[in-house]
């Protein structure tokens, strides 16, 4: 990583209804791509493109990404209140009646006080440097991680120090890689948003303010739906897959990616599947070879033909995960 300014992090709880209780209707979150809040939200205002997030549901840790994009839009949002006491703190039980308690004045009551009022909606996409961490840390360990012990806001500050050498005493030292790789990119101007960079060979390019759904599109419309290690797939089971790290590039190129099904992404991602460059065959590492669905892919061909520009990713691709390990 090169050293710049420390990397600023934030710990975003995502558990559906429960991240308000029962003072809101909760939030239209998916972990592994993108985040939203509103500006009744403590620390609304605080994250920026280019901070580090980790994301938990109170039980564990899901995934470790970086901030590639906040869109804001005014609306509007249904509060909860306790008819007694005002207060939006309230809790929504399931079996229990009356169904609602005040974690304030602890009245019980079975219809809230609503009221709408005006907001600005935020939405943090990330998906480009998402690395998925299931529980390598628990809900205990996450929580010692944040800036103030004690805090319970669903946008917490997070100690960044702590949060590396606790993924690393836990193994998941290539999540750390990617993440401080784009947290130390530079971001460009806030209006504009676009990095550039020169790989050496020429190249169409699809700026990063046009966004990872217009690079899926692009991709889905070019080769189909088809999964290129795997074959058809349904379109939803399928994800635009950069043949670079885009963690590290930050640009959409017009030809540098593929479908791929949502585990293989994932794994040729991480080098556990590769391709070798001259007979353009997939390579599957011993590691994950001992998964027969995995292992039949060992030495078949892609399932849909390629331009040069992709065959030259590949065997970056290649070099960093074959030949450089």
């Amino acid at each position: 990583m090169v050293t710049g300014q420390p990397i600023r992090a934030w710990l975003l709880m995502a558990a559906g209804d429960d991240r308000g209780h029962g003072g809101n209707a909760g939030y239209d979150d998916q972990v592994d791509s993108h985040y939203t809040w509103d500006s009744k939200v403590p620390n609304h205002k605080n994250l920026r493109r280019g901070d580090s997030v980790a994301i938990w549901d109170k039980e564990r840790l899901l995934g470790v990404s970086v901030i590639e994009q906040i869109v804001t839009s005014p609306g509007t949002k249904t509060l909860n209140r306790c008819p007694h006491c005002t207060t939006t703190r309230i809790s929504s039980r399931k079996t229990v009646l009356p169904r609602f308690r005040c974690m304030k004045c602890h009245e019980e009551f079975s219809i809230p006080r609503s009221e709408v009022v005006e907001v600005t909606h935020y939405t943090a996409r990330y998906d480009a440097a998402w690395t998925a961490l299931d529980g390598v840390l628990t809900g205990r360990e996450v929580r010692r991680l944040a800036q103030n012990a004690g805090e319970f806001n669903s946008i917490r500050a997070l100690d960044w120090d702590g949060v590396r050498a606790a993924l690393v005493a836990k193994g998941a030292d290539r999540a750390v890689r990617r993440v401080e790789a784009r947290a130390d990119l530079s971001w460009g101007s806030a209006a504009g948003g676009r990095v550039e960079f020169s790989q050496g060979f020429d190249h169409a390019l699809v700026r990063v303010r046009r966004g990872q759904q217009q690079f899926r599109d692009h991709i889905l419309a070019a080769h189909g739906s088809v999964c290129a290690f795997t074959g058809e797939a349904p379109p939803r089971v399928l994800e635009a897959g950069h043949l670079y790290s885009y963690a590290r590039i930050g640009t959409h190129f017009e030809h540098g990616g593929v479908m791929l099904r949502r585990d293989i992404h994932r794994l040729f991602d991480d080098g556990l599947l590769a391709v070798e460059p001259n007979r353009l065959r997939v390579d599957v590492a011993p590691s994950l070879a001992v998964y027969p669905q995995y292992a039949r892919l060992d030495g078949e061909p892609l399932s849909l033909r390629l331009r040069d520009e992709q065959v030259e990713w590949l065997a970056k691709h290649w070099d960093e995960h074959r030949v450089g390990s």
